[in-house]
């Protein structure tokens, strides 16, 4: 076999693979994906024999307390969403009204689906994010003050927690889960009240992937809306959705497609050195 006839079938060979890796390699970089925040250990792998470090990003622990509706509700009950949360209290006359507002804002873009291209309609868009505003004064907020505090911002309860009760667990779960005091130097927040502008973002799978200002309309709640999108549509690296083909079905015609070029170059080689011979 003449070396035109091998170039030609290794360019047939090696086009479907080049392509795939060509498109793979678009595909994982194309959107800026929001980044892990705070890991809880490293752990070395072993996988068909080549060992590598893994890093188990820390995840959020359960919280469970009390809305503005009476129900008694835990993060764990919410599935497969992204999640906001920031902190307040109903008696505030600094910063928290405009935090509720901004969250408002926020609420309502994604209730009109406008921040994701995989979010099909309203509906869409309002299940796949959650919003959690923890109360920092929760021995006065009580269930019928959170309620009247929701309903002056006109805020849509089917997403949206206004939580209460045990203080410590409240601060606990800000200060140790959270992590609300670290990652910004520039606005220290109290060891004792954490009465903080910082929105921040967990994924589906209660990891922290983003401490935003929420009092920064410019740039960070923008920001906020383009990481809250993309993490709707971010692959489930745990669940992976199936594939749209059976692996070794493509295999298999991969494995034929290969055989038949090859059988094909075969056959013309053979009919050209017949004509030369004659």
């Amino acid at each position: 076999m003449n070396k035109k006839a091998l170039a030609a079938i290794a360019v047939a060979l090696f086009i479907p693979l080049v392509g795939y890796l060509l498109l793979k390699y678009a595909g994982e970089n194309a959107v800026d994906v929001p980044r892990n925040y705070i890991y809880d250990s490293v752990v070395t792998k072993t996988d068909n024999g080549k060992i590598y470090d893994d890093t188990v990003w820390h995840t959020v622990e359960n919280i469970r307390l009390v809305n503005q509706l009476g129900d008694t509700v835990q993060l764990y009950d919410i599935k497969n969403k992204a999640i906001v949360m920031d902190f307040f209290f109903t008696s505030c006359g600094s910063i928290c009204p405009t935090l509720t507002h901004n969250m408002r804002m926020l609420q309502k873009s994604f209730e009109k689906g406008s921040h994701s291209q995989s979010v099909q309609n309203d509906a869409d868009g309002a299940n796949r994010v959650q919003f959690i505003s923890f109360s920092i004064d929760p021995e006065r907020d009580s269930v019928a003050r959170l309620k009247k505090y929701a309903d002056r911002y006109g805020v849509n309860n089917d997403n949206w927690w206004f939580l209460t009760g045990n203080k410590d667990s409240i601060y606990n779960f800000i200060y140790e889960q959270l992590k609300v005091d670290k990652y910004d130097d520039t606005i220290p927040i109290s060891p004792d009240f954490p009465h903080t502008g910082r929105f921040v973002l967990l994924d589906r799978d209660h990891h922290i992937r983003g401490y935003y200002d929420g009092l920064d309309t410019a740039e960070a709640l923008p920001k906020l809306a383009h990481d809250i999108g993309v993490l709707m549509v971010e692959k489930d690296r745990e669940h992976p959705a199936a594939l749209p083909f059976d692996p070794v079905e493509m295999g298999i015609c991969f494995a034929i497609t290969i055989v038949i070029v090859l059988l094909l170059a075969r056959i013309i080689f053979k009919k050209k050195k017949n004509i030369n011979n004659k």
